[in-house]
C-alpha cells in the first residue's frame, strides 16, 4: 500500500479495502465452444494480464444491473446482441490492483454462463485484438494463466 492509499484509508478511518464489481461471460456457441478474446496492451495501463486470453466482461457502472452491465459489455466488446444470460458459474477475487485516480480498488468478478444461437459474426472492439472460438479444454488452459485455480476447478466442474 503507498503512501496516499494509507492516507485515503487513515482518512475514512476503515480497515476495509475498496472494490470494483466485475461481470464476465463465459459465452457457449451451439458447438459447445468457448469465445475468447485477446486484449489489445495499448489499452491497459500495466497489468501483465492484459496480454493473456480472456472473457468478455467489465466493471459494472452506477446504477446499472448485473444483467444490464453483461449484455451492454458483450455487445461493446464483440457485438454480440443476442447473448442469453443462463446462471452464475462462480466469482472470484482477482490478484491486481486497478487505479482510480486517488488509490487503488481491488477487483471482484462475477462470472456467467452465457449462450449464443450458431456462432455469431465478431465485431471487435479497439480493447481486443483477436478473438477465438475454443473447446471448453483450450479454454480452461487459456484462463487457468489470469484466474485463480479455484475458479478453474469450478469451471472443470461445471455441466452445461
Amino acid at each position: 500500500m503507498n503512501e496516499r492509499e494509507t492516507a485515503i484509508i487513515k482518512r475514512f478511518n476503515k480497515p476495509e479495502d475498496l472494490f470494483n464489481l466485475g461481470i464476465k461471460a463465459l459465452i457457449q456457441n451451439a458447438n459447445g465452444q468457448i469465445l475468447l478474446l485477446k486484449p489489445n496492451p495499448a489499452q491497459f495501463t500495466s497489468t501483465s494480464e492484459s496480454s493473456e486470453w480472456d472473457l468478455p466482461g467489465g466493471r459494472i457502472h452506477r446504477a446499472s444491473t448485473i444483467e444490464k452491465t453483461l449484455k451492454r459489455e458483450v455487445k461493446e466488446e464483440t457485438g454480440i446482441d443476442n447473448v442469453e444470460i443462463k446462471q452464475l458459474i462462480g466469482s472470484t477475487l482477482v490478484n491486481r490492483r486497478i487505479g482510480t485516480g486517488e488509490a487503488s480498488v481491488g477487483l471482484i468478478l462475477f462470472i456467467y454462463e452465457c449462450t449464443v444461437p450458431n456462432t455469431p459474426e465478431i465485431n471487435l472492439s479497439d480493447e481486443h485484438l483477436n478473438f477465438k472460438w475454443f473447446s471448453k479444454e483450450e479454454a480452461e488452459n487459456h484462463l487457468s494463466k489470469i484466474f485463480p485455480i479455484h475458479f478453474i476447478e469450478r469451471l472443470r466442474s461445471f455441466k452445461n
